[in-house]
């Protein structure tokens, strides 16, 4: 395979990112050479990543908002889950902090891992 090396700096990811970049516009047949190259790039590129690269937690009430958009759900799912339309409201406002169990009936219904619900976050503060 041209041109395949260990990714050890920032430099190398970048290059390998540019290479594989190429192959989202026109991926290669599973199989091929290129297609082999694709993988093992991308599999460099996982590995690099894992490694050297913070992923910042995120936002529990933006994952959900996330969801929301992104999976079909609604407001009145959530509402489901936790038991109130009031109480969706709420912490999708940031009114009320996600509790454990809420954390957990949220990761089995929709199937989001419970890390993406633990982060620390900011509550609307109250103006009144």
């Amino acid at each position: 395979m041209k041109n395949i090396r260990p990714l050890r700096t920032p430099a190398d990811h970048q290059w390998a990112l540019k290479e594989v970049e190429r192959y989202f516009k026109k991926p290669p047949a599973p199989g091929s050479e290129e297609g082999d190259r694709f993988d093992v790039l991308s599999a460099l590129i996982e590995h690099y990543e894992n490694e050297h690269v913070a992923i910042p937690a995120a936002d529990p009430i933006d994952v959900l908002h996330f969801a929301l958009d992104s999976m079909d759900k609604t407001q009145a799912d959530l509402a489901r889950i936790l038991g109130s339309a009031s109480r969706a409201s709420e912490i999708l406002n940031r009114k009320r902090r996600l509790t454990l169990d809420m954390i957990r009936r949220i990761s089995e219904d929709w199937n989001l891992p419970i890390e993406s619900l633990t982060g620390d976050y900011e509550l609307a503060r109250n103006t009144g």
